[in-house]
């Protein structure tokens, strides 16, 4: 089924949130890096632009750089709006208020339309989704998952969540994903299931809590590793 960007809300993170949310050291930074269902974050851009290795991949990347920015601008303020109507649900340490959240959301998808615009082809953004990715196997060291898996639970089967995360598993030697929690503040109904039924398989999972928090409580991502 075609992608129609009327049903998109594209809100991308930054280099920095992604290295808060993944806890992401210097040495990781420095892998074959694939990050899946990206959107418009500015990760891949700043990224490369520091000589590291990344490949985003993302339904949203059948359409152009004005299409995804004409979007994002028609949903902006209705996102902002909806979370200042529910400040309890909301830790400021990092964007420090609404308004600073949606100048930081501003400046990460003016970073990376500029960079869509200018690398598209190149194949460091790759149009394509979950549950089956275009890579070879072990084509990455480590595959990110930022605000997809865990956080649409209620959109996306516990089924849909275990090939995902396999197919993952397939192409990266190493899999993170951040939040665990879903849109309603609750731990994801699939997190116990997804342990066990991969613990089974020899799969190694850490639940490791990490330095960025903007859904209170949402503060841990999932690590899976091979313990072949």
């Amino acid at each position: 089924m075609a992608m129609k960007l009327e049903n998109v809300v594209p809100f991308g993170r930054s280099l920095d949130e992604y290295k808060k949310m993944f806890a992401l050291s210097e040495r990781e930074l420095s892998l074959n890096i694939l990050g899946v269902a990206d959107g418009p974050a500015s990760f891949n851009a700043e990224l490369s632009a520091l000589g590291g290795r990344a490949t985003s991949v993302d339904p949203l990347y059948v359409f152009q750089a004005p299409q995804i920015k004409a979007r994002f601008d028609e949903v902006l303020d209705h996102i902002i709006a909806q979370v200042e109507a529910t400040p309890a649900d909301w830790v400021w340490s990092y964007h420090g208020s609404p308004a600073g959240l949606r100048a930081n959301r501003i400046r990460v998808t003016d970073t990376f339309i500029a960079d869509f615009g200018r690398r598209r082809d190149s194949g460091c953004y790759l149009a394509g989704e979950l549950p089956e990715l275009p890579f070879s196997d072990r084509q990455f060291d480590l595959a990110l998952c930022s605000h997809f898996l865990f956080l649409y639970s209620e959109h996306f089967s516990l089924e849909f969540h275990r090939a995902s995360i396999r197919e993952m598993l397939r192409v990266a030697g190493e899999v993170r994903i951040f939040p665990l929690l879903t849109l309603m503040l609750e731990k994801s109904p699939h997190l116990a299931a997804i342990h066990e039924v991969l613990t089974k398989e020899n799969y190694v999972l850490e639940i490791r809590q990490v330095e960025y928090e903007l859904q209170k409580g949402g503060n841990q991502m999932l690590v899976i590793k091979s313990g072949k």
